[in-house]
């Protein structure tokens, strides 16, 4: 892992999967919302679970046990969709992650974290920036923008140009 990746001090997001805390930059995250109904969306891939909508905009919605190949649990309370800012090419999209729930928002500075030892394929886990030690936990912190692939945000482009239009016809009626 490159050096430069994981230098970035700031705040960021924590949330749980399981008994692991994950971290997200804080730039990232647009909103935090409960778990609402999530419309299933056919031949998407499997760690895309569907589409919300909120207030009007169709959002894509990926769990994020799934794509981390994490075993599934059943839903909870404290159940959330983070709704994230995922950069595509050079446009931002909106992509909502299931997660178990959000713990809080907090400071990590560039001494806090290290690189990901070496533990196998590199290359698989280029997602996460690095681990951070803060209060005696361990905190993997992810690169948003490479957890949800640009072959993810390619489907998920054609589901918002589908819905986008169908958003146009409503308004045009």
């Amino acid at each position: 892992m490159e050096a430069t990746t994981i230098k970035k001090e700031g705040k960021c997001l924590t949330f749980r999967l399981g008994k692991e805390e994950y971290g997200v930059e804080i730039l990232k995250v647009r909103e935090i919302v409960g778990l609402m109904d999530i419309t299933a969306v056919p031949k998407t891939s499997a760690h895309v679970r569907g589409v919300v909508n909120l207030r009007g905009k169709i959002i894509p919605v990926v769990d994020l046990r799934r794509k981390l190949g994490l075993p599934e649990t059943a839903a909870a309370r404290e159940n959330c969709i983070i709704i994230v800012i995922v950069q595509n090419r050079q446009v931002e999209a909106l992509v909502g992650l299931l997660v178990d729930a959000v713990n809080e928002v907090l400071w990590v500075s560039e001494g806090e974290v290290d690189s990901l030892p070496d533990i196998g394929d590199s290359e698989s886990m280029d997602f996460v920036r690095g681990l951070a030690k803060v209060r005696g936990r361990v905190i993997i912190l992810l690169d948003i923008d490479k957890v949800v692939h640009q072959q993810d945000l390619r489907g998920l482009e054609q589901l918002e140009k589908l819905t986008g239009s169908n958003e146009n016809k409503e308004v045009s009626k």
